[in-house]
């Protein structure tokens, strides 16, 4: 390899998958963390342009229909040249590169360039489309072979060799066809499809918006106008289509869609995304607050430094900061051994217990002042250390004090308000709360666009949550009966299950 060579990079064609952003392939998603560059098409989630690194050039080259930001010949000269700087070049396509995706085409061109290529597979909509909608490609009882086409192109230019494609029993799908919907259903028949043949157009396939149209040649055209379907869209011929109705696994979930608003800040909020997602919910990251250091670590290390009879922990978050600037210290949980632990809630019990320690006192209410009945009455000589955030209720310190107790008010982190823009709470169906800040920079954020944003169910963590949402002078339709985001997710799911119900 001669010197220039060397120093030429390399062109990684990558597929994003169908559009679910977790159907992502790992080695995907490390091109994505280290590429220089990324070129990357229109059908790619914004779930995982989210995960492009922020000193990452981004290239829009994506391409609808006839609506193209690149030419291809531009395209292919963009990745050569890029290479050839030394960068790491990602071609991010939807799907897969190889799949009706041109990957062929600009993998020969970086070749002859004498660029380095590697080729990243992606799970092609071909496939995941209809297991995503419950129709497996291949069944020993209906079809034992698939054959995938593309009729992008006019009727008249397709090359589909429509007798030969008639003679087959197995699976057809169609990618990127569906305005040529009718132009299928008319060469299909002229060659002597039966008209009672399955058909399913799929809409959106692995996203929440995902929707299924399930007809036969006959009648496919006039159910799909009906349903006014959106592209992207896979048409599905054949027998395997009757297997949607025994196998609709995504469709069916509990929140299918449902638009449902998180509201805590961006750092907590995957496990109640995942959660949401997982029961089928289109999730809208709203977040209200963002969680900072203290504006002082004085009393936070006087709690480290200082001997203290008991350690009270109010939230999770309190107990990450604690431990944190613990370490920060050259201390561990070694040096909290003459103290008694007790914390609110069992979420900062289990943050406690992924640091080693288990608390001795967790009440049964997530409520700071839940723990009062079980304190003593007499807390004359009683040191106890408060960790909590800046903002908080002080009904435990107050009545500790009250009692004679030496109390500590030791602030481990800060929620701050932060902007957000209220158009992204359009066709909402529920609003999460998991805090009193959240509730209240919610209502600062929407105030000023208050007729422009839509009604929505409110959903509290709590009872303190829901007070919040009160003053506010509204009513949160849903309460978690327990303050965890598992129980707050789970609120949500029975509230529209009892409706579903009543229907």
């Amino acid at each position: 390899m001669s010197e220039k060579e060397g120093t030429r990079g390399r062109v990684y064609l990558a597929g994003a998958g169908p559009g679910d952003p977790r159907l992502l392939t790992l080695r995907a998603a490390e091109c994505i963390a280290t590429a220089d560059l990324i070129a990357v098409d229109a059908l790619v989630s914004s779930q995982i342009t989210a995960m492009f690194p922020r000193t990452t050039e981004v290239v829009f080259v994506g391409k609808r229909a006839s609506a193209h930001s690149l030419p291809q010949e531009e395209i292919n000269a963009l990745l050569i040249a890029e290479a050839r700087k030394g960068k790491s070049v990602l071609r991010l396509k939807g799907g897969d590169p190889f799949v009706f995706g041109r990957g062929g085409e600009e993998a020969q061109e970086l070749m002859a360039a004498g660029i380095a290529v590697e080729i990243v597979p992606g799970i092609s909509s071909a496939i995941a489309g209809p297991a995503y909608a419950g129709i497996p490609v291949t069944h020993r009882s209906f079809a034992t072979s698939v054959t995938l086409d593309t009729a992008h192109e006019s009727e008249g230019s397709t090359g589909i060799p429509w007798p030969a494609l008639a003679q087959l029993d197995g699976t057809i799908v169609f990618m990127m066809g569906f305005a040529n919907l009718g132009a299928i259903v008319r060469n299909l028949t002229d060659q002597g499809v039966p008209r009672s043949r399955p058909v399913a157009v799929i809409s959106k396939a692995t996203t929440p918006e995902q929707r299924t149209i399930r007809g036969t040649l006959h009648d496919i055209e006039e159910l799909v106008t009906a349903a006014s379907l959106a592209t992207p869209a896979l048409i599905v011929v054949g027998e395997v289509v009757q297997m949607h109705d025994v196998i609709n696994w995504f469709e069916t979930r509990p929140l299918f869609g449902k638009r449902i608003v998180v509201t805590r800040a961006r750092q907590q909020a995957s496990d109640l995304r995942r959660l949401f997602e997982d029961s089928g919910a289109a999730v809208v990251e709203f977040p209200t607050i963002e969680i900072g250091p203290p504006s002082s670590y004085v009393a936070l290390d006087r709690s480290i430094d200082e001997t203290w009879d008991w350690l009270i922990f109010t939230s999770a978050n309190g107990v990450h900061s604690f431990f944190d600037r613990l370490f920060s210290k050259g201390k561990d949980v070694r040096s909290l051994s003459a103290s008694r632990v007790a914390a609110v809630g069992e979420p900062t019990a289990a943050a406690l217990r992924s640091h080693g320690l288990i608390a001795d006192l967790v009440p049964e209410k997530f409520l700071s002042s839940a723990l009062l009945p079980l304190l003593a009455r007499d807390q004359k000589g009683i040191r106890t250390a408060v960790v909590r955030a800046a903002e908080g209720r002080d009904e435990l310190i107050e009545e500790l004090r009250s009692r004679g107790g030496d109390v500590l008010l030791a602030v481990a982190y800060e929620t701050r308000a932060v902007v957000a823009d209220p158009a992204a709470l359009q066709d909402i169906d529920v609003v999460t709360f998991t805090s009193a800040s959240t509730v209240d920079n919610y209502f600062s954020m929407v105030a000023k666009n208050e007729a422009s944003v839509p009604l929505a169910v409110f959903a509290s963590i709590g009872p303190v949550t829901s007070d919040a949402i009160k003053r506010h002078d509204r009513m949160p339709e849903i309460e978690a009966p327990q303050a965890t985001v598992q129980s707050l997710h789970d609120a949500v799911v029975a509230h529209f299950g009892s409706l579903s119900g009543k229907r």
